[in-house]
């Protein structure tokens, strides 16, 4: 598999998947979705209420003249093309947490997104051998080719048992 991007081969989160389909180098190309502006606002009126989330009068004042999504928002709908499209519900076990998140470029109602992620590395556990560690690079891209966001996640996968000692 190259390091090119290719569509995703992961059909579905319960896709018979383990540790030993995930590929270091390889890129998959997961889904888009559309930012809906009553979500958007939805969202951040409950849990991230900044005025330049929230408030379309002063964030036209502010820095990003106009209204723009919360980070967390966007993360939230990068995480759930992730956990359905990259993921497997036999498989993933969790997540010991993240090496690094950033929001580069404002988003703002109706821009659509993708999702890409790079396989940076994969291990096998040495102190549970019936688990890897995959460490990817998630990236949310706009319609315009932008990279809004980016997050180096850390997955812990099972290992397939139909494959031990092969």
């Amino acid at each position: 598999m190259s390091a090119s991007a290719h569509p995703n081969l992961f059909s579905s989160p319960d896709h018979d998947r383990y540790f030993e389909d995930y590929i270091s180098g390889a890129v998959h190309l997961l889904g888009e979705f559309k930012i809906v502006e009553d979500e958007m606002l939805a969202y951040a009126r409950e849990f991230d209420p900044q005025e330049i989330h929230i408030d379309r009068e002063k964030a036209a004042e502010g820095p990003f003249q106009g209204l723009i999504a919360s980070g967390w928002y966007t993360g939230a709908l990068m995480m759930r093309i992730f956990a359905r499209n990259f993921l497997s519900n036999v498989s993933s076990r969790a997540s010991p947490g993240i090496d690094g998140l950033r929001w580069l470029a404002p988003v703002r109602a109706d821009d659509v997104l993708r999702v890409r992620v790079s396989i940076l590395e994969t291990r096998r556990s040495a102190s549970k051998p019936d688990r890897g560690i995959v460490k990817s690079l998630i990236e949310v891209i706009n319609q315009d080719d932008q990279l809004v966001m980016d997050i180096q996640g850390v997955n812990i996968i099972a290992c397939d048992p139909a494959r031990q000692g092969k």
